[in-house]
């Protein structure tokens, strides 16, 4: 698995934004996920020009991000995961984009940090978009509030917003919820869609896409 998947996973893309029938915008972005893989399978994926890069944890991408880095200094990190607080200043110094934005303790963490690094990264508030109980996110029926106290309040960057469907159930409703919540608050970016659903979220609107297993094969998690 490799450059010839990154490829297949482009087209793909491509050809499902032809079928988006919303108003002019930028082309999606791929963020290839590359939680549990290590170096060695990361760098033919950077050779074949790929540059944006999305990480779970904060302590795995510590172990393997700042060397590929100095190879590749115009890559751009994304953390795609939970986000404690505790590991927040680790984050903010290593990564670009936080796509994890969850609660308001969070956010005044990430504002503390990021003042004390001089640095402003961009951010996107995490929707639990089914309302499920063992995922985590801004309730639907708050984000509108929660992005203004980020934005207001707080100066932060927020972009746009982050969901991940329900497994079992259809996306696309998901998606188009998340994009209305998304125009109501004002934002205009949307990063949703994974391996196996990435080309219904650009068909709604999606302005990210994480697609991981496609493009570096299955995962041992052993």
């Amino acid at each position: 698995m490799g450059a010839k998947e990154l490829d297949e996973v482009r087209s793909n893309m491509a050809r499902a934004a032809t079928r988006f029938d919303g108003a002019e915008r930028e082309a999606p972005q791929l963020i290839a996920v590359s939680k549990t893989y290590g170096a060695e399978e990361i760098l033919p994926i950077l050779e074949a020009g790929q540059r944006d890069f999305g990480e779970n944890r904060v302590q795995e991408a510590q172990s393997k991000w700042p060397t590929l880095r100095e190879q590749f200094p115009d890559l751009t990190l994304h953390l795609i995961g939970p986000l404690q607080t505790n590991k927040t200043k680790e984050a903010v110094a290593l990564f670009d984009v936080i796509h994890s934005l969850d609660r308001e303790k969070l956010a005044r963490y990430l504002k503390k940090e990021m003042e004390a690094l001089g640095k402003s990264i961009p951010l996107f508030v995490q929707v639990n978009i089914g309302e499920e109980e063992q995922k985590s996110g801004i309730a639907p029926d708050q984000t509108i509030e929660f992005v203004r106290y980020c934005q207001q309040d707080l100066g932060l960057d927020i972009q746009g917003l982050m969901a991940i469907p329900p497994v079992g159930e259809p996306p696309a409703p998901f998606f188009a919820r998340l994009v209305e919540l998304g125009k109501d608050a004002g934002l205009a970016k949307f990063s949703m869609g994974m391996s196996a659903d990435y080309e219904t979220a650009i068909e709604m609107g999606a302005s990210y896409v994480r697609v991981g297993s496609a493009i570096f094969g299955a995962r041992d998690y052993t």
